[in-house]
């Protein structure tokens, strides 16, 4: 049985896929479940591995979970498409998985870059995530969006980082943005949050002065300010699909 699978979840990934794929050779096993692509991703994709996946997308949370059963490593290593495994954390997480003590999971911090640049401030610099673990330890929550992972054990976290590329240029944030926004405004619904004034006016601005004064984000000059903008942006456009949700109930799956 081979020590590792890593798993890329993606849909339309065309651009990323081939890095990212090839950052994780080193994996025993690499397994890609995609959402139909209406791009290269799947040719892309099968350059790198045999098990390229197809599997209509239900949400995040569904998705990983399905793509989990499609393993049969004891260990798990989660990517997104839009991120890269350094040399240095190949190394480490090579040797996490030898060790007999470990922890069932490991959160591993990424190194997010916007616009051709290293942000290192905006709430950006304590972006940890969870995704080395057992496979028979975790499962993913059920949302649809900001799916957390439940670990049956220790929690422990990586020294190296993984290198991030969110969005290559504006566009491909907004639509980001507008994806994330529905599922998030959807998750508020079911949560029985309620879009009033207070929200929808405060809400927005309370992002944008966390990320750009308590959070530093004025250190990282323009590119700072506009992550602080279009975080202050992608936050109205979720309370206001949440909003449009309350007068239309029926919209809600």
């Amino acid at each position: 049985m081979s020590k590792l699978s890593a798993i890329v979840v993606c849909f339309n990934e065309a651009d990323n896929i081939g890095p990212c794929l090839e950052s994780l050779r080193w994996a025993e096993e690499i397994v890609v479940v995609d959402s139909f692509s209406t791009d290269k991703t799947p040719e892309i994709a099968r350059q790198y591995t045999d098990r390229v996946l197809q599997r209509e997308f239900d949400g995040y949370a569904s998705q990983r979970n399905w793509a989990l059963s499609q393993t049969a490593s004891p260990w798990v290593l989660m990517v997104d498409a839009d991120e890269r495994i350094s040399p240095e954390l190949r190394q480490e997480l090579e040797h996490l998985i030898e060790k007999p003590e470990a922890p069932e999971a490991y959160k591993i911090r990424r190194r997010n870059f916007f616009a051709g640049r290293e942000i290192r401030y905006c709430g950006w610099q304590r972006d940890w995530v969870l995704r080395l673990f057992k496979r028979d330890k975790a499962a993913y929550k059920e949302t649809r969006l900001h799916e957390s992972v439940h670990v049956e054990g220790r929690v422990g976290r990586c020294q190296a980082a993984m290198v991030h590329y969110p969005y290559k240029n504006l566009d491909e944030y907004l639509q980001k943005l507008r994806r994330y926004a529905d599922l998030g405004g959807q998750d508020a619904a079911q949560a029985g949050k309620h879009a009033g004034f207070f929200r929808l006016f405060f809400h927005p601005l309370g992002r944008f002065l966390r990320m750009y004064l308590l959070q530093k984000g004025f250190l990282d000059g323009l590119h700072g300010l506009i992550i602080c903008l279009l975080a202050a942006c992608y936050v109205t456009m979720q309370d206001v699909r949440l909003w449009e949700l309350e007068n239309l109930p029926e919209d809600i799956s």
